[in-house]
């Protein structure tokens, strides 16, 4: 194997082209740099320098060596760099997993901007998920963090709470509700409601359930979709009503008309989920800081 420092030596004197400017660089004396270049030579098969009193030049062989012992020692130094910033938690890989109903929120989209712009070296990635699993593939360590609706089952998981997002009805802009300023769950419930698939969105249907339970509504089980977006063509076609996060207000689907709830309690929760045990790595620590940090602009998230 190839000697990394006899190779840095090699670098500076086919820099110098000067034995005695090379030596200076290297803080050494001329015998051991010369004696070093020799024994490098001798480990490689071929002569590096042509060597005279007046000058010292490359051989075909050494400019044809060069460029790979320069690649060699750049990728050393970028080794060196990654390890400390993976010392000091700023690079790595970092594994998200969060429901669809999140990803468009101005929440969701802040932390990812915010996070990639101060940990530029962290690979970051990102895993929708069913509501269900959510939590169990953060306790197990296949996700780092999850963002989710719904707290899970078990000890080992640390639950931290964002506040809760507002919850808006979606119709149809032809039906009769797409004319009023808002709607009740009384109104709603004469409608089939569209929800995610019981394995799927259960967090976000969780908590729809708990509403018109609350309020004495009877629900009418609409068709199902795995999707924000697939719930929304839904109420598009005329299939039924939903109730979604605010942020779902983004989508702008033809067809679909967005109005607020009268009951004032039409929310969803905004949790994110970590393991509670010492395993946390460094960046799921720098991950949670720049939730912590991350002002909640424009939208109807309140942070406890």
């Amino acid at each position: 194997m190839l000697d990394l420092r006899k190779l840095r030596y090699f670098l500076t004197v086919a820099e110098e082209l000067h034995f005695g400017r090379a030596a200076i660089r290297l803080h050494l004396a001329q015998p051991p740099l010369t004696r070093q270049i020799s024994a490098l030579e001798a480990e490689l098969g071929f002569k590096l320098f042509d060597r005279t009193s007046r000058s010292v030049t490359l051989t075909a062989q050494g400019r044809s060596f060069l460029p790979y012992a320069r690649v060699v020692l750049e990728q050393v130094e970028l080794a060196q760099v990654i390890a400390g910033k993976l010392a000091a938690g700023t690079a790595g890989q970092l594994a998200l997993g969060y429901v669809s109903s999140i990803a468009l929120s101005d929440l969701f989209s802040q932390v990812i901007q915010g996070f990639a712009q101060r940990f530029p070296d962290v690979q970051l990635t990102l895993v929708e998920c069913a509501s269900g699993s959510l939590g169990a593939q953060v306790a197990d360590g296949r996700l780092d963090i999850g963002l989710s609706r719904l707290i899970p089952q078990g000890k080992e998981m640390q639950v931290l709470s964002l506040g809760e997002e507002r919850l808006v009805a979606a119709v149809s802009s032809d039906s009769p509700l797409a004319t009023q300023a808002q709607v009740s769950l009384a109104q709603l419930s004469a409608y089939p409601l569209i929800l995610f698939p019981p394995d799927y969105g259960s967090g976000l249907n969780q908590s729809i359930e708990q509403l018109y339970r609350h309020h004495g509504q009877p629900l009418r089980p609409g068709p199902t979709g795995r999707q924000i977006t697939s719930i929304i063509a839904l109420v598009a076609a005329g299939q039924g009503v939903a109730l979604v996060p605010e942020c779902t207000r983004s989508l702008m689907n033809k067809g679909v008309t967005y109005r607020p709830l009268v009951e004032v309690d039409a929310c969803a929760k905004l949790l994110v989920l970590t393991r509670s045990d010492t395993r946390h790595s460094l960046l799921v620590d720098a991950f949670m800081s720049v939730i912590r940090q991350t002002p909640i602009a424009n939208t109807k998230l309140e942070l406890e």
